[in-house]
């Protein structure tokens, strides 16, 4: 396999010891600190937050706090706000970072490739023209070309900017 040199990515690779014992969606929920758990919006029902491990840049989840792992759990509130939620991130993807279009998917079950199975999550992954995505596929290798952090700033502003979060 072909290695690509990112020690900023040091950070997020972590012992099995180190790996919280708790569901990660439920304890950054709980959190105060949103830029620290690079949440850019809480809603009433869910919440949008970056993916530490992401396929593409700006590759982001929206959660329901509450701890479900059924589309059939969650309640007409819970599913229509999760909607609601895809919807402003993809427009809001497609302002900031000018991306093409967008992979939406919620992979319901460990067999479905869910990696976090016991918390229900979609996935928005901004996609371009000539992206690299098929380096994950024919190389096993994922090109991220920003830190999290500064995507972070840049989405968390534009979230800003439409009034959904205070500075």
């Amino acid at each position: 396999m072909e290695r690509l040199w990112a020690p900023w990515r040091m950070k997020y690779i972590v012992s099995e010891s180190e790996k919280p014992s708790g569901c990660v969606f439920c304890e950054a929920a709980a959190a105060s600190d949103d830029r620290k758990r690079l949440i850019l919006h809480r809603g009433q029902h869910v919440m949008t937050i970056m993916n530490l491990y992401p396929y593409t840049n700006g590759h982001v989840m929206i959660v329901p706090f509450r701890h479900v792992s059924s589309l059939s759990d969650l309640t007409d509130a819970e599913r229509l706000e999760l909607m609601r939620g895809a919807t402003t991130v993809v427009e809001v993807l497609r302002e900031v970072l000018r991306c093409d279009g967008n992979n939406l998917g919620i992979n319901l079950g460990r067999l479905a490739g869910a990696g976090i199975d016991a918390h229900l999550h979609m996935h928005v992954v901004p996609r371009w023209n000539g992206d690299t995505n098929f380096m994950a596929v024919v190389d096993d290798t994922r090109v991220i070309s920003e830190a999290l952090e500064e995507t972070y700033a840049k989405l968390r502003a534009a979230y800003v900017a439409r009034g959904l979060v205070a500075e």
